[in-house]
């Protein structure tokens, strides 16, 4: 079986504004390996958050090919996506996503319930990943009773329960504080050992020079450089 869990080809993606097209990911060419810890790096508005969403099927790229497992995923069925979100990838989003109606720990057993897993036993690790993230004592709390922070942490927490092959990650860490943000990036780590694969997208240069190498977009480019400095 191949190492490779991603294979990126000739990946475009163009956007509309007045009437003008703009370019924002041209030709990207690269792949990932099962198991790899890797930052993308690059100015706000580069498009990272686009090629995440591609990755995770949220969007559709312009021209090229996303082969995940070996798959070409742009050529899934909405029912093939379905079944990739609920086992294969998963992603945390920047703005956090997060249910307003469920509390805490029903947001982060979410994505096991979606799986028909047993809830107690989604509620015992609940518990085990909210701890994680220093969130023991808010699992009964509503979103919107929750700092930017906390809801942060929450969204990260829900993506991290999943043990996903794949996790995507859009700047987890932006707005926690350098210790949790450590603690975030050392269950990053427990997960790379698991042979786990996790792409995040990171302005934090100290956590992108911790990751196996970085890809960094650059004028709809992207290139590959060496972390762990």
């Amino acid at each position: 079986m191949s190492k490779i869990i991603l294979n990126i080809k000739n990946l475009k993606k163009n956007f509309i504004h007045q009437n003008k097209k703009v370019a924002v990911l041209k030709n990207l060419n690269f792949s990932i390996k099962k198991g790899d810890l890797i930052a993308l790096t690059g100015p706000s508005g580069s498009g990272k958050s686009t090629l995440l969403h591609l990755i995770a099927l949220l969007d559709k790229p312009s021209s090229g090919s996303i082969f995940f497992l070996e798959k070409n995923i742009n050529n899934f069925s909405k029912k093939e996506i379905n079944k990739v979100r609920k086992h294969n990838i998963s992603i945390i989003f920047q703005n956090n996503n997060l249910i307003s109606d469920l509390n805490v720990i029903e947001n982060v057993m979410l994505p096991l319930l979606i799986r028909n897993e047993n809830r107690q036993k989604c509620h015992e690790k609940s518990k085990k990943i909210l701890s994680l993230v220093n969130l023991s004592d808010r699992w009964d709390f509503f979103p919107r009773d929750l700092s930017g922070g906390e809801q942060q942490r929450v969204a990260i927490a829900r993506s991290l329960i999943a043990e996903t092959d794949l996790i995507l990650a859009d700047e987890p860490t932006g707005n926690l504080d350098f210790k949790t943000s450590g603690e975030i990036f050392n269950y990053f780590l427990k997960l790379k050992k698991m042979k786990k694969t996790i792409l995040f997208a990171t302005h934090n240069r100290e956590l992108a020079n911790k990751a196996d190498y970085k890809l960094s977009i650059f004028n709809g480019n992207i290139k590959r450089f060496n972390g762990k400095k």
